[in-house]
């Protein structure tokens, strides 16, 4: 008789190796199907709008320079202006227009 529970022991560990194999091998062909699952059109513009949101503060960062330099440029081309337009009249002045 103790050849016979050997014998039963022996099934009982194939069958194990068995079930530890059908478990290994489902959750390798899950991750494989979720690897190569099929993307949504949505994907790319998520992705982007992810990516947009993180550099966000930098983007604020950005704008406020570019204002800021605007502003330099509007104020320097005011004063360009009101300079032409004195130039400009003293020229009709001394021209005698």
């Amino acid at each position: 008789m103790a050849h016979t529970n050997s014998g039963n022991e022996g099934t009982q560990d194939n069958a194990k190796l068995l079930w530890i194999g059908v478990g290994v091998g489902a959750a390798l062909g899950v991750a494989f199907a979720v690897s190569r699952r099929k993307r949504d059109r949505w994907y790319a513009a998520k992705q982007i709008s992810r990516q947009v949101a993180d550099k966000t503060s930098d983007l604020a960062a950005a704008s406020k320079d570019i204002v800021d330099r605007l502003r330099i440029i509007y104020g320097e081309s005011c004063k360009v202006v009101e300079e032409a337009t004195e130039l400009w009249s003293r020229g009709r002045k001394l021209a005698g227009v």
